[in-house]
């Protein structure tokens, strides 16, 4: 502490600084995202495309959470002829990253889905941070089927964020990116229909003359 006595100021000098708490967790995640980097698991060339008109969706996540709720209501209302498959999982804690990989391994055992939307809904970034576990990282990049991270809010990431084939800012966004709404497909094979019939009607014609 200091006293600048001309104007009666006090200041504080630092000699040294080093971060604490969330800080040492964003040191470690840093540390195993620069490690799996250079493993090659987030590189492009090993992400799969979405499915542009996916019939089947898998969805692991909390069974009780907002998310789930999030997902489901948008799905309802854009594409109710979607196929939805729940595997619940705990998103938070000492067990759930055993959970996560799990459920990941088990849709693509049994096929369960055309594309997977794995997330869970807005927290600290300790709250989050089974999606970073090292093996649970491994098991999305593994994942023969297309996956979809959806962790948290906007600001929020993880490190499945990297290695999943896309990921969406919200739940609520991950969804939308899976279903076209059927307002859209019908608007554009109404289109096409239209288009259709005044090409037949035009060849007629010139084949009538």
């Amino acid at each position: 502490l200091s006293l600048y006595a001309a104007r009666g100021q006090y200041q504080l000098i630092v000699d040294s600084m080093q971060a604490a708490g969330e800080g040492d967790i964003r040191a470690a995640l840093e540390e195993r995202k620069r490690k799996l980097s250079a493993e090659g698991l987030f590189d492009p060339d090993r992400k799969l495309p979405i499915p542009p008109f996916p019939a089947r969706v898998a969805v692991i996540t909390s069974p009780t959470g907002a998310a789930l709720r999030d997902i489901l209501n948008v799905l309802a209302r854009r594409a109710p002829h979607l196929r939805i498959t729940i595997l619940p999982s705990t998103v938070q804690g000492d067990d759930a990253p055993a959970s996560l990989i799990r459920q990941l391994q088990t849709a693509n055992r049994f096929a369960l889905g055309d594309v997977i939307i794995l997330g869970r809904g807005g927290g600290s970034l300790e709250d989050l941070l089974a999606f970073s576990d090292e093996a649970v990282v491994r098991a999305v990049a593994d994942s023969d089927i297309p996956v979809i991270s959806a962790v948290g809010h906007e600001t929020d990431w993880s490190l499945c964020d990297f290695a999943a084939d896309l990921r969406a800012p919200t739940p609520s966004a991950a969804a939308e990116l899976v279903s076209e709404s059927s307002t859209d497909i019908l608007e554009r094979l109404e289109v096409a229909r239209e288009t259709l019939s005044t090409m037949l009607r035009s060849r007629l014609e010139r084949a009538r003359l």
